[in-house]
């Protein structure tokens, strides 16, 4: 059954991925995309689609706005990808994480509560665990919430604000958390773009520490296909289900960048070692069992997502 979905920050990295594959799998549902166009945006990433969505400039949490989009669009559906993402960013200046991912997120669930028949899934993050050690099991959904800087404190907020308004007022929404993504279309300060533009510039690569720090990693059309499993589980969304998404495929930092070098023929000599940023987690894990047993798995390699990463960096970083 088509339906009318609001996808919020799809000018993305994970957005535009997620709303070039919903495009294509449900071509006769109606998408309206809402992005602020920061600096980690760009409406290019949408050009394929761009005859089959509505985009609309603007912010998450302005009331009037998200209100008349809602009214004026008949939305049933709302994928939440809107956010400030960046740790070193949060570190540095706590504000604008806590407009779009707290303040935002409340608004988001303010007009739920206007409507409610609207389904929310709420995309959030694995770093809202804080991290493991190395003997430790990956995070289940019921584990407690430690974030450990302003950006994952700001995901846990949203998070704990979408359960709280599903069990105070009934709101539909689910919860996605999901380890590090990687793929075309990533801001370019994140690590993996970062490596790849140094590395073709043969300049420095930044490494924090000892380079030892382990993430799980998961190539974004992975993920977005999760979030497809999700939204096809309709109970999910009556209970305000949490589900965690990873590929199960950890590597240490120093070991990605160089995967990366190798693919690009680029000597290990370009590895520069930096002090270690504040808060630095250690490492992540998700236990992903309850998002497979909606029929979802991973199936791009490490391997293959990184080649793919790399040969679309390698033909745009000037």
């Amino acid at each position: 059954m088509a339906t009318s979905i609001l996808i919020t920050g799809a000018a993305g990295f994970i957005g535009s991925h997620f709303a070039l594959e919903h495009a294509r799998a449900h071509p006769s549902d109606s998408i309206v995309v809402l992005d602020k166009l920061t600096y980690a945006a760009d409406r290019t990433y949408l050009d394929p689609i761009a005859n089959h969505i509505t985009f609309i400039v603007g912010d998450i949490a302005d009331p009037v706005l998200v209100a008349k989009i809602l009214k004026d669009h008949a939305i049933d559906t709302i994928v939440n990808f809107a956010a400030e993402t960046h740790v070193d960013r949060s570190i540095s200046d706590p504000s604008p994480f806590l407009h779009t991912n707290v303040t935002g997120v409340q608004n988001l669930l303010n007009i739920c509560r206007t409507y409610p028949s609207v389904r929310l899934l709420h995309v959030s993050t694995d770093e809202v665990y804080g991290d493991l050690r190395d003997r430790d099991a990956p995070k289940k959904t019921d584990d407690p919430l430690r974030p450990s800087s302003p950006y994952a404190a700001s995901k846990a907020a949203g998070d704990l604000l979408v359960q709280a308004s599903a069990r105070t007022y009934g709101i539909k929404a689910a919860i996605s958390r999901c380890t590090n993504n990687f793929g075309p279309h990533q801001a370019s300060e994140k690590f993996i773009p970062t490596v790849i533009r140094c590395a073709l510039n043969d300049q420095p690569i930044p490494i924090y520490a000892s380079g030892k720090n382990k993430r799980d990693w998961l190539y974004v059309t992975d993920h977005c296909s999760a979030l497809e499993a999700i939204l096809a589980h309709g109970a999910a969304f009556d209970s305000c289900s949490t589900f965690n998404v990873s590929a199960d495929s950890e590597k240490e930092n120093l070991d990605v960048a160089k995967a990366i070098l190798k693919i690009l023929k680029k000597p290990e000599s370009l590895l520069s070692f930096v002090q270690d940023r504040l808060g630095h987690d250690w490492r992540y894990a998700l236990d992903s069992s309850g998002t497979r047993m909606l029929g979802w798995k991973p199936v791009i390699s490490f391997e293959e997502g990184l080649t793919k990463t790399v040969e679309w960096y390698r033909n745009r970083i000037p």
